[in-house]
């Protein structure tokens, strides 16, 4: 038998399906004069004084290797953050390490905890990564769906009907990355007291803690009994406008952290110098900033709520994040369907939901992280489409 090279690949790399968000970036790229509703980036671009502290430790001669976790003055400034703004303590030390964006902290967690066969619960719709990323750690992804008829909210009961002796950990994401939907401090304490009950850990993804718009955010580390129960994972890309400087961290517990350090120490060494000292200025004065950005999102988030419901796509307030999820049932195409069609006639690029989790089949993901006037042009096309149906 004639060996080809893709006998040399490994059969879950064979099997990894292509991000189906980058898809549709890919279809967009050729045309022109697309408005994009799908990229999960903001459209400011990072605040001047982060940027002038990066430009500053190049000139100063900064650019060797860091320590592995991460510059000592970039951590604490995470501690204090976190203590300040979260009301959550970790020991800068030995409990946080600066990672290369959020995804690779997540992706260095599942490494960390998971052998062969372990299980963790994935609340769908979700993030395209997180799936992938349990199946690369040689973890069993067990997708739990959280539904339109409770705005997204997982429901704890569901979840404790997906725990089994395999179980060891719970991914989340809030505010949720496709959904925009937010948990409540009543809605995490019951999610907190079944991972207690059941001695499980929780990997919590909270990149859009600070993109919170009806009600102030709680982070599941600060629930009671929790902060030796979760991994936060968080970073700089969605609330200070930093995406292309990819930098993220993560919290734990000693025990894990020092485990996971091992993990990070093998396979990214260290995140970017000069990243971790624009960082450092970011948490120290960017506050301002980030207040500036969650107002503009809010009428954002207003503006095309109201007029996908308007329009006939029903559509839930997000509680935070940058995205609407409205739903595109009442057209009778399916959320590939509706995409590719309104991409080609309109120009208008959107996320298909199936491509977050089973559940998202029948809705679209729409960043509204793009100029006011770009969301109005993009709904006065969305309509268009629609009636010529």
């Amino acid at each position: 038998m004639k060996t080809t090279r893709t006998t040399y690949i490994s059969k879950i790399a064979t099997e990894l399906k292509p991000s189906g968000i980058r898809r549709f970036f890919d279809l967009a790229a050729g045309m022109e004069d697309v408005i994009s509703l799908g990229v999960g980036e903001p459209d400011f671009v990072t605040p001047w004084h982060i940027r002038e502290a990066a430009i500053n430790s190049l000139e100063r001669g900064i650019t060797s290797y860091t320590p592995n976790a991460g510059i000592i003055e970039l951590r604490e400034e995470i501690a204090n953050y976190m203590k300040s703004t979260f009301d959550v303590e970790y020991c800068p030390k030995s409990e946080i390490i600066v990672t290369v964006g959020a995804s690779s902290a997540i992706d260095m967690a599942m490494r960390t905890l998971l052998d062969p066969g372990d299980e963790v619960i994935v609340v769908e719709p979700c993030f395209v990564s997180y799936v992938p990323m349990v199946e690369l750690a040689g973890g069993v992804a067990v997708k739990v769906q959280a539904t339109k008829e409770h705005d997204f909210k997982i429901q704890a009961s569901q979840l404790e009907g997906a725990i089994t002796p395999k179980t060891k950990a719970i991914m989340l994401c809030s505010p949720n990355n496709p959904t925009g939907t937010m948990l409540n401090r009543e809605e995490l304490q019951a999610i907190a007291n079944l991972a207690i009950e059941h001695d499980l850990l929780i990997i919590a993804d909270e990149i859009y803690a600070e993109l919170s718009y009806d009600e102030e955010y709680t982070s599941m580390a600060a629930m009671d009994g929790m902060r030796e129960r979760t991994i936060l994972v968080s970073g700089f890309s969605k609330s200070f406008a930093m995406t292309g400087w990819r930098l993220g961290f993560v919290c734990s517990p000693v025990e894990i952290s020092s485990a996971m350090l091992k993990v990070h120490q093998y396979s990214l060494l260290c995140a970017s110098t000069m990243s971790q000292y624009a960082a450092v200025e970011a948490l120290r004065n960017g506050r301002p900033d980030i207040d500036e950005m969650v107002k503009s999102y809010r009428r954002r988030r207003n503006f095309i709520v109201q007029s996908f419901n308007e329009i006939g796509l029903t559509c839930h307030e997000p509680g935070g994040a940058f995205y609407a999820f409205p739903s595109i049932e009442s057209t009778g195409l399916s959320s590939q369907e509706f995409a590719e069609q309104l991409l080609m006639k309109e120009s208008v690029a959107v996320v298909p939901g199936d491509v977050f989790g089973e559940s998202g089949e029948g809705f679209i993901r729409c960043s509204y992280a793009s100029s006011l006037e770009q969301l109005q042009e993009a709904v006065k096309r969305i309509k268009r489409f629609i009636d010529s149906l």
